[in-house]
C-alpha cells in the first residue's frame, strides 16, 4: 500500500529477459541499501513491484521482476536503460498520509494529449481508457506514474489535472508531453463505491 507521495526518482540500468515472458530490471535509487529488504514493495511509476535482490555498486540498486500482465497492461514493458521512474518505499503503519490511498496495481495507461505551460505550473489534459474514466471525478483523486493527483475538470474520457512546482522538481511529470503514455491507477474508494451500486 502507497500513498502517491514520490519518495525518488530512480533510473532503469538494465532490462534483461528471463524465461516465461518476465522481464528483470536493475533499478538505481538515493535509498540506504540497508533498508531494503529481498521481497520488499516498492512503487515504480505507480506499479507495486517486489525487490529479489539489491546491492551498491555507485548507487544503491535493486532488481525486480515484471511478468507478462505487468508489461502488457503498464509502460514498463516500454522502459530501458536510462529510463527515469518515480519511486516510492511501501507504507508503514505511523506514516503521514499525504496524498491518497494508492494499491500499486495500475488500471492501464492513460496518454496526455495536451500540456499548458503555466508560470511554474503546468497544466496536462490527458485521455483515460473508457473502461475506466468513470471512476474518475473531479476533485477526486487520480495515481498517475505513481504521483497523487487532485483532477481538476472531467469531460467524458478526458481529465485535466494541474502540477505545481514543487512536484515538477521531485517527480518526472516535467517530462510529459503530448503523445506520452502515463501509467493509470483510480481511486480505491471510487471502484468500490461504483461496484456496491451495481445491480444484483
Amino acid at each position: 500500500m502507497f500513498t502517491g507521495i514520490v519518495t525518488d526518482v530512480g533510473e532503469v540500468l538494465t532490462v534483461q529477459p528471463r524465461a516465461e515472458g518476465l522481464r528483470r530490471l536493475k533499478i538505481a535509487c538515493s535509498y540506504d541499501r540497508a533498508t531494503i529488504a529481498d521481497g520488499a514493495s516498492i512503487a515504480c511509476n505507480g506499479v507495486c513491484m517486489t525487490v529479489v535482490s539489491a546491492g551498491v555498486e555507485a548507487k544503491t540498486w535493486f532488481c525486480v521482476d515484471a511478468a507478462a500482465e505487468t508489461l502488457a497492461i503498464t509502460t514498463v514493458g516500454t522502459w530501458q536503460s536510462g529510463s527515469r521512474v518515480n519511486l516510492e518505499r511501501a507504507l508503514k503503519i505511523g506514516d503521514e498520509l499525504g496524498g491518497h490511498i494508492v494499491a500499486g496495481h495500475a488500471d492501464g495507461t492513460a496518454e496526455i494529449f495536451a500540456r499548458e505551460n503555466l508560470t511554474d505550473m503546468v497544466r496536462f489534459a490527458i485521455r483515460a481508457p473508457s473502461t475506466v474514466s468513470k471512476f474518475i471525478a473531479s476533485k477526486g483523486s487520480v495515481a498517475l506514474d505513481g504521483v497523487s493527483l487532485t483532477v481538476n475538470e472531467v469531460q467524458g474520457d478526458t481529465f485535466s489535472v494541474l502540477i505545481i512546482p514543487h512536484t515538477l522538481a521531485v517527480t518526472t511529470l516535467g517530462s510529459w508531453q503530448p503523445g506520452s503514455k502515463i501509467n493509470l491507477e483510480v481511486d480505491l474508494m471510487a471502484r468500490y463505491a461504483a461496484r456496491l451500486m451495481e445491480p444484483r
